[in-house]
């Protein structure tokens, strides 16, 4: 696990009913359980506040880190898709959105990049469709500075057709099959049983594993998805396994966060 993912999982999984900030050397002790050693830790935390996800807070004598408002968003709308907790209702339409050409090589690798994980695929060089509307969408192309035209559409074939042509469903079908099986070694080996950190560890690698989805599956409804779809199965066991960890998980940041004894001056 890379120490910045673990950061974003960190601060996405466990801080955000902190108030979003946390002491570095409790972030060191917690990242240290999945393995990631504190040179690295450091060498995120910094590298995530010049890009504006965190900002340096210091909080009864201890030095931390906090959320910027950035992160929050966007951590309250990874949060949505991870635990599935927004309506996946579908009124049939697809969110279309026709973006600006940039001239910059990199610029369009940004967009694309960014448009990828709010669930759009690319269906022409400027042309972008999802099917439903991202709430972030508006806020990442005026951070490029690009115009767009949004169209709300319905398609006049199979949606299912549509959504194998432009969406990697095979693939996708694969990783999640892939994760199920994952899950069940975790369940398998019982961690919690082993004691707070184990149970730790166990949590942050599950969710981590499931994170990468966010990058992958566009939330697309039922109605355009094969019957037998596996990214069902898979949520299910996510919640399941997460939830039967999260206790002992809480136990160790609790330890891990609580104030030094004797705090820097």
């Amino acid at each position: 696990m890379h120490a910045r993912s673990a950061l974003f999982d960190l601060y996405g999984d466990h801080l955000r009913d902190r108030d979003g900030w946390a002491p570095i050397a409790g972030i060191v002790r917690l990242l240290g359980a999945v393995d990631v050693a504190p040179p690295a830790v450091r060498t995120a935390v910094s590298r995530m506040v010049r890009e504006g996800w965190l900002e340096p807070v210091e909080r009864q004598g201890q030095r931390g880190y906090a959320a910027t408002p950035r992160a929050r968003a966007r951590r309250a709308e990874a949060h949505a898709r991870i635990y599935r907790t927004r309506d996946e209702s579908w009124d049939g339409c697809w969110h279309v959105v026709v973006v600006d050409h940039a001239s910059e090589r990199a610029r369009r690798g940004r967009v694309a990049a960014a448009l990828s994980y709010l669930g759009y695929a690319r269906m022409a060089p400027d042309t972008w469709i999802a099917p439903r509307e991202n709430a972030e969408l508006a806020g990442t192309l005026a951070a490029e500075g690009l115009p767009a035209r949004a169209f709300s559409a319905r398609y006049a074939a199979e949606g299912a057709e549509l959504a194998e042509s432009l969406w990697d469903l095979q693939g996708l079908a694969a990783a999640y099959r892939e994760f199920v099986a994952q899950a069940r070694t975790v369940q398998a080996d019982r961690p919690a049983d082993r004691g707070p950190e184990a149970a730790f560890a166990a949590r942050t690698l599950l969710v981590h594993e499931w994170r990468k989805f966010l990058f992958r599956d566009p939330g697309l409804p039922a109605q355009v998805l094969p019957a037998d779809w596996p990214g069902h199965e898979a949520a299910v066991l996510f919640d399941t396994t997460a939830s039967a960890l999260l206790p002992l998980a809480r136990e160790f940041v609790d330890s891990c966060l609580a104030p030094d004894p004797k705090p820097r001056s």
